[in-house]
Formats: C-alpha cells, structure tokens, sequence
C-alpha cells in the first residue's frame, strides 16, 4: 500500500458527497470513488478505479448500506469493480472499513484476517437519530401518495420499534387518530403510555377497513391477499420495511389498492442531516485509527 490519504469514500448516495465534504472541512485528505457527484476541493481526489481507492487509503466508508442485494455494492454509478467479492478482496489488515449493514462475506473476512471493521448500522444512536429522517420522509411520501389530510385521519401503524415509535409521534403531533398494531405486549403498552390506541397485530383484520392510512413497518408478510381484500378502497399504504416489504404488492396493484415499497428515505429526504449523524460517529473513531 502506498497511503496518499486518510479516508477513502465510494459508492453510496448524496449522504457520501456530504461526509466527503463535511471530512475535508475536518482537515482529513479525502478521496472518493463512485460518488453521486463531484467535489472540488485541493485535498480531494477522484479515483479511476476501487482498486487504486483501497491502495491510496487507511480508512475505508462504504454505503448504507454497503449491499442491497448482496453481490454488488450500492452505489448511483454503475462500475463492474463495485462488488462485494471484488471489496474483500482487496481488503488488508492495513485497512479500517466501516460501512452499513455491511454483508457477511466481508465480516468473516475481517474476523479472519483481524481487519477492523465497524457497522454503522449497529450504532444505537445512529439507528434512532435516523428515524426521525425515516418517519419524516415517510409523511412526505403518504401526503404525496394521497388526496385526504393526515389531520383527522385514522393512521394505522403495524409495529412499534425505532421507525414506528417517532412515526407514530409525529402522526399523533399532527392531529392524526393513531393506532398502533404490534405483538409484543410491552410494545402495545409503550404505544398506550404514549397516548395511543393500540390493537394486537393478529386481531387487526376485523379493524383495516376504517383507515385511510396504513404505515407497515415490520419486515414481514402482514398485510397478505386475505388482509388487502379488506381495506378501504381509498386506503394508502406506505411499507418502510426492509426489502421486499411486508404487503402483497402484485395483489395491491391488481386490485389499484395504492400501496408504496419506500426504501431509503434518510437519503432522499434529509442527505445532509444523515451525514451530519454519520461524520459526528465516524469522527471519534478516527481519532482512533488515524494519528
């Protein structure tokens, strides 16, 4: 290795152009591979491939998360070197690599090889500061989705962990009737304690048709040909849940039930604030790895 700068950034989306940014105003020498944009900036530069990437730079800040579909790396440019395979690889124990939801072919790596590593997504804080971007994107998304105000509106909410919790905050906060769906005792009660109506998840098909909005948030099959056919036929659904979601979507196209898969909204919604969130983390470890 031939190390030319502190941090190494590829792939991801707006937020790796903001914490590319915000690591230059810091002082660090930044250089970046694959990024949805370009910085001009004299401790900046712009790679030509990961390879050159990994042998320039200690620290490595992949996407979040690092894969969406577990062979290819996330990234807006298409390059065929973004890889799963092709980054450990190239991965030495010379290296630092923090990333999010990072798959496990590159853990076992580390683990094997000693490589340190740290997975944003496992930061508690990090999880909970992006929530508030996640549910705010998600009104977004149900007031652009919809003809009806949230205001005076029945919402439910299928489960009550990070997401759900500050969404059901904010719905509650904007005049909205709040119901909460979930399994778990001590989450109904929580969701009670906040103010909410509350209902157990399995006794929720004899309620959906009296709402207007229905926000899933468990990543699983909930609300499956059986529950759809019971819904208002006005009704907009909005699943956060991870991929592929937790709503029969080829029943709810054939039936027009407007029902939307919104994956990734911290990115499209608020790029800078989650970078911020991320850069204030990823900065203590630094002081670590680079002296």
């Amino acid at each position: 290795m031939s190390i030319q700068y502190d941090i190494g950034i590829f792939g991801g989306d707006r937020r790796q152009m903001y914490m590319a940014e915000a690591f230059l105003q810091k002082g660090y020498r930044v250089a970046i591979y694959s990024l949805d944009g370009t910085i001009q900036h004299k401790k900046c530069n712009q790679m030509s491939t990961l390879s050159e990437l990994f042998e320039k730079c200690k620290v490595l800040i992949g996407p979040i998360p690092v894969s969406r579909d577990q062979v290819t790396i996330t990234s807006k440019i298409i390059n065929t070197d973004l890889t799963i395979a092709h980054v450990a690889y190239l991965l030495t124990q010379e290296h630092t690599f923090i990333g999010g939801a990072i798959p496990s072919p590159i853990t076992e790596l580390c683990d094997n090889k000693q490589i340190p590593y740290y997975d944003l997504m496992k930061n508690e804080k990090i999880t909970i500061l992006n929530a508030i971007a996640t549910a705010e994107g998600t009104i977004m998304e149900a007031i652009a989705s919809s003809g009806r105000n949230l205001h005076g509106s029945n919402c439910l909410v299928l489960g009550y962990g990070r997401c759900a919790k500050v969404l059901a905050a904010k719905l509650k906060a904007l005049d909205a009737y709040v119901t909460v769906a979930a399994r778990s005792k001590d989450a109904l009660a929580y969701a009670e304690a906040a103010g909410l109506l509350t209902v157990y998840l399995p006794d929720i098909k004899c309620i959906l048709p009296s709402y207007h909005y229905i926000f899933n948030t468990i990543p699983s099959l909930v609300l499956d040909k059986d529950a759809l056919e019971l819904v208002d036929k006005d009704v907009t659904i909005i699943d956060i849940a991870s991929a592929p979601g937790g709503v029969d979507y080829e029943y709810a196209k054939q039936q027009n039930i407007n029902a939307r898969l919104c994956l990734g909204l911290p990115a499209k919604v608020a790029p800078k604030t989650s970078a911020d969130i991320l850069v204030t983390e990823i900065y203590g470890l630094l002081k670590e790895v680079i002296t």
